[in-house]
Order: structure tokens, then sequence, then C-alpha cells
């Protein structure tokens, strides 16, 4: 059996939504020491909805293809809805991760509610 599904190989050969978002409306980074994993999530909300997200991963097949399938899950989404993303679904929409990589998804998860938690706190200081 391979290490990886197809999934996971196409979002860490061709990731989507690699980049920068200049003037964001939320930025998260978290980071995995252990394994060295660095994730980078910008988000561009308008009217309480995601309408763009980008990141910049440093780290391994897993880390790059969970950022990549965690900003497709979530763009077009309304922020309450991506909110409520969780590792496991990243990780379905992968179609699966082997266990010792499972945090890689949840990376990708934290990573989008600090990009969300930082455009809260954006909001409310305005």
């Amino acid at each position: 059996m391979a290490l990886y599904s197809e999934k996971v190989m196409d979002h860490f050969i061709n990731p989507r939504n690699v980049g920068v978002i200049e003037n964001a409306d939320g930025v998260g980074e978290v980071g995995n020491a252990k394994c060295g994993d660095i994730m980078k999530m910008y988000l561009k909300i308008e009217d309480d909805t995601i309408k763009d997200v980008k990141f910049e991963t440093f780290g391994c097949a897993s880390a790059i293809a969970s950022s990549s399938m965690a900003t497709e899950l979530i763009k077009g989404q309304p922020v309450e809805k991506a909110m409520e993303l969780t590792n496991k679904a990243v990780a379905e929409a992968l179609d699966g991760l082997p266990d010792y990589k499972m945090h890689c998804s949840v990376l990708a998860e934290e990573a989008i509610h600090s990009a969300l938690e930082d455009y809260n706190k954006r909001r409310k200081s305005e």
C-alpha cells in the first residue's frame, strides 16, 4: 500500500492557494518544533465570508498537502463555518494521512483558527 493517498500527493505536488495576501484581514502562524513544520495562513474576509485564503508552509509533504486542502475547505465559507474546521475533516478530505503524520492536519486546523482569531481581534479593535 502507498504511504500517501493520491490526493495527498496531488496537493503536495500541486498545492492550491500558495502565497501571501497583502493587507490580509487575518494572519495565523503555527509551528511544531518537534517536526519543524511551520504554517502561515492569510485570510481575506468580506461580509463574514472567506473570499480568499493563502498559505506558506515549511514542512513535509503531509504538512503542505494539509495546508492546501484546509484552504480549499474554507475558501468561500462563512467565518463561522471555517471556525468549525477540524483536523479530522482535513485528513478525511485527503483520503487519510499516516498516523504519524496526523499532527500535520492538526497544524492546518490550528493555523486557520489562529488566522480567524487574529481577524476577530482586529475587528474588535477597529
